[in-house]
C-alpha cells in the first residue's frame, strides 16, 4: 500500500504534467468543428488556452474554412470571455457563469484551460460521434470535460459536462451547467417559451430578448414541468411568423434539457449584443459537495438548428427521438381502452371484465385499469387514502389481478395497469410504517398536493422499494403488458431524513428515479410504459429514455387538445403522444376521434353507452387507424395551417411516409362561428412533385351524405404543393381526414378507364330514362 506522501507525490506529478501541457498549448490556435450534416458548432482554443464558441449555425461545405473566422470576438482585455465555451466564476469573468465552485481550501475562484480533445465513433451507434474537450484549472487539480455527441443525419447535438477533482477535501459545486452556447450571427433574437398549468399545458409565448438576462426555470422538484417545460425555440433576426403558415422559412435553434427535475435556462444579451445561452440543473437549493475522485455528470442539453424554419427543426427532433431516445420508437404501439371515465374509483371484477368485453367489441389492443385497485386497511376509494399500499383491494378484486389478466387473455385483449410508486398518502400503511421515507420538513405542518406526499428517492432503500413495487407487478402477474406511471405531486417542505446533504435532495431524487427506471428498462426492455404526471407535468427526454409514450394533458377536450398536441409536436414525435377519445366536451364523436388520431390513439369512454352509429364509427375508426398508423407514427410531420394564427379558425397538418407514397392529412375547425372554416385551398407539403396522388376522404360518420364529402381526386404532388386543395372545413364538417396514395402507372390508367366508363354509363342511363 502506498504511503500518504507517495500518493501526494503522484498527484503533484500528474498536476505538473497537465500544467505543462497547458503551457505548451499556449501560443497555438486550435479549431474544433463539431458538425452534423447541416449544423456546425465550432470551438476555438485561443493563444491563452481558453476554449471559445466562435460559430454556431449552418455547416460550411469545407470544414477548413472555420479557421478563417476572425478573432474579433476575442479582442480586448475581457471580451473573449463572453464567448467562453464554459464560463468559470470568480476569476476574470464578468458575466453569468456556467460553473461556480468553492475549492477545498475555501477559494471561490475557478479558471479553466484547454488540455486536449478527442473525437471518436468508438462504442457509438452508426452516424454518431462523440467529441470530448478536457479542461483543467492551472492552479487546482480540478477538471471539467465538455462532451458533445453528434447525431449526424438527424442534425441533433447533445451536450453534457463531467466534473472531477483530486483536492484534499470536498469541493462545493454551486452551479454546474450542462451547456454554454454563444450566438453572434444575428441582430435580434426571439424566444418562444411554453407555459401553463394543469389542463392548460404548452401555451406558447414569443418575446424579443433584450439587454440583460431572461430566465426560464422550475423549482417544483417532481412534476417539474407543471408550469413550464424544459424546451424552447429561438428564432434569429426575425420572429416565428404564425401569420403566414410557412414553417419552411427562418433561422431557428431549438433546445431541450433531458432532465426530470428542477432546471434553468438563462438567455443573456451581452454588451456586444450577442446571445449567451446557459442550460442545466437549477442551482436553487442545490449546492453539491463533490468528494475527491468522484465524477459529477450533468444531464444532457440537446439542440438542433435550421435555416429552413420550424418544420425542419421538428422533423429533426422526431427522427432522432424515434431512432435514439424513445424505447421502440420505430416499432408498434397498443391502442387501448382506459376505465377511468367509465368508473373512476368505483368498480369491481364484474364491472372490469364487462369493460374488457367492451374493449374487445370496440377493437382496441389493450384494456388499462386505472387508479383505485389497491389498499385494504385504507382502501383507495378516493384520492385521499391508500397510495403506497400496493396490494389488491380484496373487496374490489377478491380474486386478484391475475383473475383480470386471465379474463383479458380469454377475450384476446392485453391488460395494463396504473401505478404511482413515487408517492404516498398520509392515510396509508406505508406512511405509518416508514415515515422516514417521506420528504417532509421537521417542525413544519405537512402540505399536500392532491392529498399526497413524495417518497424520498434520494434514499437507496426507497429506490429499492419503488423498484420492487413495479418489478413485483410483472413477476407476480406476468401477463401485465403495460404500465401507466403517474406522478401527481410536487415537492413541498423539501427535507430528507437520510441524505447527509440536504442540498443534494433535488438532484439525487431525479438520479434515484433514473436508477429505478434504468433497472426496470434493463429487465423489461420491450414493455410499453406511459409517462404521466397529472397530464404534462413530466415531459422531457430524460424520462423518455425509459418510457415509450407520454400523456400530454388531462384535458382531453378535442378542441383544446388540438392546441396542446400542436405545441408538443414542435419537439416530440406522434408515436409518443397519447391522445384519447373521451367525453370531456360536447363535441361530435368524429371530431374527438379525428383529433386523437393525429397521435397514438386511445379511448376513455363508456362503450356500452354508445349508440349503434357511434359504436360502428368507432370500430371503423380503429380499423382505418390500423392502416394509417405507420405513416402517422413514423412519417414526417408537416404543419400546414396553425391554430395560433390570429384570425385563424382552422388547424391543418399532415404526415408523409419516407417513400413519399402515402400521406394522411388532418384538418379541424377551431372556431365554431358563422362562416367559419376554409375559404380556399391549403397547400400541402412533403409530397413527390413528380407523382400523382389519389385523394380520398376517410373516417366519415355513418350516414354522412356523399354530397358533404370530398370527392376522390387524382392530383399531382406538384399541383397539391403549389396550388393546394380545399378540404372543405365548415360548421357542418368540423374535422376532415384525407388519405393520399401514390398512383402507379397501371393504377392511374385503370382509374382513368373506370372514370371514363362511369361517365359513359351515366350518359347511357340518361338516354334510356328520358328518351
Amino acid at each position: 500500500m502506498l504511503s500518504k506522501s507517495s500518493v501526494l507525490a503522484i498527484i503533484v506529478y500528474i498536476h505538473i504534467t497537465i500544467y505543462y501541457n497547458i503551457v505548451e498549448a499556449q501560443n497555438q490556435t486550435i479549431n474544433i468543428p463539431i458538425v452534423t450534416a447541416n449544423v456546425a458548432l465550432v470551438i476555438r482554443v485561443d493563444s491563452n488556452s481558453d476554449p471559445l464558441v466562435i460559430y454556431l449555425g449552418k455547416r460550411l461545405q469545407n470544414d477548413d474554412d472555420y479557421a478563417s473566422i476572425p478573432d474579433y470576438l476575442m479582442n480586448g482585455d475581457y471580451t473573449g470571455l463572453y464567448s467562453s465555451a464554459y464560463t468559470p466564476s470568480g476569476s476574470r469573468n464578468l458575466l453569468e457563469p456556467a460553473i461556480q465552485v468553492t475549492h477545498a481550501d475555501g477559494n471561490p475562484s475557478l479558471d479553466l484551460k484547454y488540455v486536449r480533445h478527442e473525437q471518436s465513433t468508438k462504442d457509438q451507434p452508426s452516424g454518431v460521434t462523440l467529441t470530448s474537450i478536457y479542461l483543467q484549472d492551472p492552479v487546482y487539480p480540478f477538471t471539467v470535460t465538455l462532451n458533445y455527441k453528434v447525431y449526424y443525419d438527424d442534425n441533433i447535438i447533445e451536450q453534457w459536462t463531467s466534473i472531477q477533482h483530486s483536492e484534499g477535501n470536498v469541493v462545493r459545486l454551486e452551479k454546474y451547467s450542462s451547456a454554454n452556447l454563444y450566438l453572434s450571427s444575428a441582430h435580434n433574437y426571439y424566444l418562444t417559451h411554453f407555459h401553463g398549468d394543469w389542463a392548460r399545458e404548452m401555451k406558447p409565448e414569443q418575446i424579443q430578448l433584450t439587454a440583460g438576462i431572461k430566465v426560464l426555470d422550475t423549482k417544483l422538484g417532481t412534476r417539474a414541468d407543471l408550469f413550464q417545460p424544459p424546451s424552447f425555440l429561438l428564432s434569429l433576426n426575425q420572429p416565428i411568423n404564425h401569420e403566414e403558415d410557412d414553417e419552411d422559412q427562418g433561422e431557428i435553434l431549438a433546445g431541450t434539457l433531458a432532465w426530470s427535475g428542477n432546471y434553468q435556462f438563462q438567455f443573456e444579451i451581452d454588451p456586444l449584443r450577442n446571445l449567451r445561452l446557459l442550460a442545466g440543473i437549477n442551482p436553487y437549493a442545490s449546492n453539491y459537495y463533490l468528494p475527491a475522485g468522484q465524477e459529477f455528470v450533468t444531464p444532457s442539453f440537446l439542440f438542433t438548428y435550421s435555416l429552413n424554419g420550424l418544420g425542419t427543426v421538428s422533423r429533426n427532433w422526431h427522427r432522432w427521438a424515434r431512432k435514439f431516445r424513445i424505447p421502440q420508437g420505430e416499432s408498434d404501439r397498443f391502442t387501448l381502452l382506459n376505465n377511468w371515465e367509465a368508473t373512476f374509483f368505483s368498480f369491481n371484477e364484474t364491472v372490469l371484465t364487462g369493460l374488457m368485453k367492451d374493449g374487445k367489441t370496440l377493437g382496441v389492443d389493450l384494456f388499462l385499469l386505472d387508479d383505485g385497485w389497491f389498499g385494504n386497511k385504507y382502501p383507495r376509494n378516493d384520492d385521499r387514502a391508500g397510495l403506497g399500499d400496493w396490494q389488491e383491494n380484496v373487496k374490489k378484486l377478491p380474486h386478484g389481478i391475475n383473475y383480470l389478466t386471465d379474463a383479458a387473455q380469454t377475450l384476446g385483449i392485453k391488460f395494463g395497469i396504473w401505478m404511482e410508486p413515487e408517492m404516498v398518502n398520509p392515510k396509508s400503511e406505508l406512511y405509518e410504517n416508514h415515515l422516514d421515507w417521506v420528504i417532509k420538513a421537521p417542525n413544519r405542518p405537512e402540505y399536500y398536493f392532491r392529498n399526497q406526499l413524495v417518497l424520498d428517492l434520494s434514499n437507496p432503500v426507497v429506490q429499492e422499494f419503488v423498484y420492487n413495487t413495479v418489478d413485483g407487478m410483472f413477476t407476480q402477474h406476468p401477463m401485465v403488458a403495460f404500465i401507466k406511471w403517474d406522478c401527481n405531486a410536487v415537492i413541498y417542505n423539501a427535507f430528507s431524513t437520510t441524505n447527509p446533504h440536504q442540498s443534494h435532495l433535488y438532484v439525487d431524487y431525479v438520479r434515484g428515479l433514473y436508477t429505478v427506471l434504468s433497472r426496470l428498462r434493463t429487465k423489461y426492455p420491450t414493455v410499453p410504459m406511459m409517462l404521466c404526471s397529472g397530464g404534462g407535468g413530466r415531459v422531457d427526454y430524460g424520462a423518455l429514455k425509459y418510457f415509450t409514450e407520454f400523456w400530454p394533458s388531462d384535458n382531453t377536450d378535442g378542441l383544446e387538445r388540438i392546441f396542446i398536441q400542436w405545441s408538443y409536436s414542435f419537439f416530440f414525435p406522434a408515436i409518443a403522444s397519447c391522445n384519447h377519445v373521451t367525453n370531456w366536451a360536447n363535441q361530435p364523436l368524429k371530431f374527438r376521434t379525428d383529433v386523437a388520431m393525429m397521435g397514438k390513439l386511445g379511448y376513455d369512454i363508456v362503450v356500452n353507452k354508445l349508440n349503434s352509429n357511434d359504436l360502428r364509427f368507432s370500430q371503423q375508426a380503429l380499423q382505418i387507424y390500423s392502416r394509417l398508423k405507420d405513416t402517422i407514427w413514423h412519417g414526417d410531420l408537416f404543419r400546414l395551417a396553425s391554430p395560433y394564427r390570429s384570425g385563424s379558425n382552422i388547424a391543418s397538418l399532415m404526415y408523409v411516409n419516407d417513400k413519399l407514397e402515402h400521406a394522411v392529412w388532418f384538418s379541424y375547425l377551431t372556431v365554431n362561428r358563422y362562416a367559419a372554416g376554409t375559404s380556399g385551398p391549403i397547400r400541402l407539403k412533403g409530397l413527390d412533385p413528380t407523382k400523382k396522388y389519389r385523394l380520398q376522404e376517410i373516417n366519415t360518420y355513418p350516414g354522412t351524405s356523399t354530397s358533404l364529402a370530398v370527392n376522390p381526386r387524382n392530383l399531382s404532388g406538384d399541383f397539391l404543393m403549389s396550388f393546394g386543395f380545399d378540404p372543405v372545413i365548415n360548421t357542418q364538417r368540423t374535422s376532415v381526414i384525407i388519405e393520399l396514395n401514390v398512383l402507379t402507372n397501371g393504377v392511374e390508367v385503370l382509374t382513368c378507364f373506370l372514370n371514363k366508363i362511369s361517365r359513359q354509363f351515366l350518359v347511357l342511363a340518361y338516354l334510356i330514362l328520358f328518351l
